[in-house]
Order: C-alpha cells, then structure tokens, then sequence
C-alpha cells in the first residue's frame, strides 16, 4: 500500500514538473522576441455579411500582373474563376490569350499554345530549381492561399507590402536583403514591389503604394477564398432557419403540453 503511494505521489509529481517547464518553456519563447502587430485595416469582406469589392479585385488583378506575376504564381486558380469578379467571357478568354502553356498534339509531341480559360494561371517558372536559381536561392511563394495561410492573412499581407523602410543605422542588412518592419526579424529576400504610380489603373483610380497594397491584397483575398460570399448566404440562411424552427418548436411544445399542464390531478 505505501509502495503504491509513493509511486503515485512520484508520478504527480512528474506530471506537475512536465506542465511547469512547458509555461516556462512557452513563456521564454514568447519572450525571445518582440510579437508583430500589423495594422487592423478595414476590409470589406470582413464580418459575417461582408463581400468583396470587384472594383478592387480587378485593380488587384492588374496589380498582380504587372508587379508580381513575374516571380510569384497563383497555380490555384484558373483563368475562368475571374468570371466570378466581374470580367465576361471574351475579357477573361482575351486575358488568358495572353499567355502560352505546353501541350500535346495528336503526334504525342509537346507544343505550345496560347492558355484558354480552362488553364490554371501560368507560373512564371517552369519548375522549383529555376525560381530558386533566378532569386539567389530562395523560392518565389506561390499566392493562391497566401492570405488564407497567414493568421491575420490580409493585414499581414497589407503590412508586409507597405512596411519597407530605412533600416535603422545600428541595423547591418546584408547584401540582397531588405529592411521590413513588419516581417519576422525585418530582413527579407524579396525587394520593395510596390512604388508610386507603379502600374496606371485602368479605372483612372490613383495608384498609390497604399491603394495598391490594399487591391492586390482583395484580390489574393479572393483567390484563398473565392467561396466566402456564397458560405456567408449559406450560413446567414442556415442561422434564419434554425431561429425559425427554434421558434415554431418551442410554440409548437407549449401547444402540446399546455392540457397537460393545465389538468387536473
């Protein structure tokens, strides 16, 4: 009996020490640096019934076309999923016309044609060891979740655009580095995109470095979620239904035991 004590009582106390040193452990991790805070921006499809802007998306579109298609793909999405931000069916076959994709003939023989709607975005890189070998080792990350696989994705992507500063001058930034703000440890292989007048909008819209952060972020916004305005109707409609049949229940009980309740024993 007192040999099965002690090794209960050895064994709480082993339990109590592994919880002490893993608070300790995670409380010196949190410690160990400074957490990031991004700016909290307003997004229109944020909340349970926000929705995207298709004016944005589209500048975001050409946002990303004419700054970073050149490094970053968006293998997710096809040409014609851009339907659903607006563009008809000859912009978005006009759109994709634009680029080439590999093929087979009827000969089994590779060719190369010009992408359809159907084709996924093409990569600006034909496989992994060329992205790498063009950006000094470090692979170009592919955008198609980037917001829906970052926490705080679209203030987190907003921040990193626009958070290119001066380092300050006790902080040595190598060569082929750059000073962020808002990136963990602020050095980051990737160069400043976005500049002032750096694209011209279509829209006339001006395209400031905060205007264009803030597009291509709705439309990346767009590409991790394309589903999100239809999930919000279905959700918003789900929630109606039960408050209605929640209602009619609860109605429909008191109806039924009300004789009950009402008799006499």
């Amino acid at each position: 009996m007192v040999l099965m004590l002690i090794k209960t009582a050895k064994a709480s106390l082993i339990y109590v020490l592994t919880i002490v040193c893993i608070l300790f452990g995670a409380h010196l991790s949190f410690a160990a640096g400074d957490k990031i805070t991004y700016p909290q921006k307003e997004w229109s499809f944020s909340g349970i019934t926000g929705t995207f802007d298709r004016a944005s998306q589209q500048r975001g579109l050409q946002v990303y076309k004419e700054v970073c298609s050149g490094c970053h793909g968006l293998r997710l999405l096809a040409y014609r999923n851009l339907k659903a931000i607006g563009y008809k069916d000859n912009e978005v076959k006009a759109f994709a016309a634009e680029n080439s994709v590999n093929a087979i003939d009827d000969e089994g023989e590779i060719i190369e044609r010009s992408a359809r709607p159907s084709d996924k975005f093409v990569s600006p890189y034909p496989n992994i060891q060329s992205a790498r070998a063009a950006n000094g080792g470090a692979y170009p990350p592919d955008l198609s979740l980037i917001v829906k696989a970052r926490s705080d994705g679209a203030n987190y992507l907003h921040a990193l655009l626009t958070g290119y500063v001066e380092a300050p001058s006790e902080k040595k930034v190598p060569d082929g580095m750059y000073y962020n703000k808002y990136y963990s440890g602020n050095l980051i292989g990737m160069p400043q995109p976005l500049y002032e007048d750096g694209v011209t909008y279509a829209d006339g819209t001006k395209a400031t470095q905060e205007q264009m952060a803030k597009d291509v972020t709705a439309f990346l916004a767009w590409a991790s979620e394309p589903e999100l305005e239809e999930r919000k109707k279905t959700g918003i409609a789900v929630i109606l239904f039960l408050l209605v049949l929640t209602t009619l229940s609860y109605f429909a009980m008191k109806k039924i035991w009300a004789p009950i309740k009402n008799r006499e024993i």
